[in-house]
């Protein structure tokens, strides 16, 4: 069983920062990209950012220079900075980690419950 966990979203006032941290948990042998993905009501799923263990990002360029990825591999969290909020950042944020659980095991993701940020005007 792979659980990931979220915490940190909440309200705050555009222009205003928040800090989101997913930290994956149980049968875990190795993990290779975490990152964020968001949905905001009544549009499809989008990538925000990820992070493979090597250090290499990927930002949606939306998101560039607003918001900054992080990992702590040790932990198997990542974490999210968003600084500059924006209204149109409001969405459910989703945390992914593609990893395996057994050495035999084939490469899959994995998501977390999802978390809410809302951005007011």
């Amino acid at each position: 069983q792979v659980q990931l966990v979220e915490s940190g979203g909440g309200l705050v006032q555009a222009g205003g920062s928040l800090r989101l941290s997913c930290a994956a948990s149980g049968s875990i042998f190795s993990i290779n990209a975490m990152g964020w993905y968001r949905q905001a009501p009544g549009k499809q799923r989008e990538l925000v950012a990820t992070m493979t263990t090597g250090g290499r990002t990927n930002y949606a360029d939306s998101v560039k220079g607003r918001f900054t990825i992080s990992r702590d591999n040790a932990k198997n969290t990542v974490y999210l900075q968003m600084s500059s909020l924006k209204p149109e950042d409001t969405a459910v944020y989703y945390c992914n980690a593609d990893l395996r659980t057994t050495v035999w095991s084939r490469w899959d993701d994995y998501w977390g419950q999802g978390t809410q940020v809302t951005v007011s005007s």
